[in-house]
């Protein structure tokens, strides 16, 4: 694949960031702060859902009042911090999460195509526990390939635009720090990458809950960290935690 990244069919270790080989040292090895800049990666708060659809790339599915309440949690959390630039994922749920953190900072809002939730076939219907599109046979050629995967964009392809979203908000708060509002898979994905982890995984064991904070260090051009925090994890349902187990028809909140 382009860029040095692969999609690890049967489960072997990608070969970590790729980068321009920049890692922002100086020739006696000193890291000055302009040097230092940290991208965090924000989660958009709970939508308003209650049909239980797999909304996906879809239009018009805006925050709940609770998501509101999150996104207004995670811009009092960032108050305090040194953020320069604020951008969002164009669908309506990230533009909502990212705008009071904009607004706290007096940063006009950006927008980064490459900040989209993933593509998915299954995108418009249900898919619950027990119910819904995984029960109707015409559905199963869909499911063949868990480690592309069939049902939806390829998890590389997702590491190529994430890398790239990260990279330019990287470079325009250079020294600073950066606040992205994307969906889960797409988070997940780029921190498995960097985190050297294969990129098919089980989705319950994503540790990307409602509003929180994926954080990646830069020293000049190279990721040298990666942090997590969940600013507003006493607003998050205990159910759409990270590991809960899915409850049959209970707040059905659906994609990511």
């Amino acid at each position: 694949m382009s860029d040095g990244i692969h999609d690890n069919d049967g489960g072997s270790e990608n070969d970590g960031v790729n980068t321009s080989g920049n890692t922002g040292e100086s020739k006696s090895g000193y890291v000055s702060d302009s040097d230092v800049t940290v991208v965090h990666v924000l989660r958009h708060g709970e939508v308003a859902n209650p049909d239980g659809i797999l909304y996906g790339r879809l239009a018009g599915y805006h925050l709940s009042e609770l998501g509101r309440q999150m996104a207004d949690r995670v811009a009092e959390h960032l108050a305090s911090r040194d953020v320069t630039y604020v951008c969002a994922s164009p669908l309506e749920r990230a533009q909502e999460t990212a705008t009071p953190i904009a607004k706290a900072h007096g940063l006009d809002l950006a927008t980064d195509a490459r900040l989209i939730e993933a593509d998915n076939v299954f995108q418009g219907k249900t898919f619950g526990v027990g119910d819904g599109a995984l029960k109707k046979p015409e559905n199963w050629k869909h499911l063949v390939n868990p480690f592309k995967p069939s049902w939806g964009e390829p998890y590389v392809d997702q590491v190529i635009r994430m890398m790239g979203a990260l990279g330019s908000a990287k470079d325009a708060a250079r020294g600073h720090e950066a606040v992205l509002v994307s969906h889960q898979l797409p988070i997940w994905i780029v921190r498995s990458y960097v985190e050297k982890r294969r990129l098919w995984h089980d989705p319950r064991k994503r540790q990307c809950t409602l509003a929180s904070l994926t954080s990646f260090t830069y020293q000049g051009d190279r990721i040298v960290s990666v942090g997590y925090s969940e600013p507003a994890i006493d607003l998050v349902p205990a159910h759409l935690r990270a590991g809960a187990k899915p409850v049959k028809g209970k707040d059905k909140a659906f994609g990511a």
